[in-house]
């Protein structure tokens, strides 16, 4: 099991923060050889569930994730987005927090708890990298377009 953080501070309102990176089929766009399908009809709401499936052919998995919190940033408070990984392989969760920035700008703080199933501990600090590499240029890509 790995926990790791991202933290980014972006040029974007926060609703636009948030749409970027809660709008589940873009993650397809930013993450290669992954394809997302929401299970459930729009908006995106507490129980809202999508499935991302990653790799090619044989060795593609998928990673089955429920929305179990959902609020939205306002003008008051952050918002905060957590995710419960449901997969067969896949397992943990993940936060996506917006919060106001210095100047206008929007805060964002991506937190994630990962395992993959049977998958040993010896593996943890590589998956750790390769998760914080992997998820980082995600959030990148997600926040620079529109």
């Amino acid at each position: 099991m790995v926990d790791f953080l991202l933290e980014r501070t972006v040029p974007l309102p926060l609703d636009e923060a948030w749409r970027r990176l809660t709008d589940w089929p873009r993650h397809a766009s930013v993450v290669p050889l992954t394809r997302v399908k929401v299970l459930t009809g729009p908006p995106t709401h507490v129980g809202t569930v999508f499935v991302a499936r990653s790799g090619v052919g044989p060795l593609a998995f998928d990673d089955r994730m429920e929305v179990t919190v959902w609020r939205p940033p306002t003008h008051d408070s952050p918002g905060l987005c957590r995710l419960e990984k449901r997969g067969r392989v896949v397992l943990g969760w993940a936060e996506i927090e917006v919060r106001p920035g210095p100047g206008g700008r929007s805060r964002v703080v991506w937190r994630e708890e990962l395992r993959v199933r049977l998958l040993p501990s010896l593996f943890d600090r590589p998956l750790e990298g390769a998760a914080r590499h992997v998820f980082g240029r995600a959030a990148n890509r997600l926040l620079r377009t529109a």
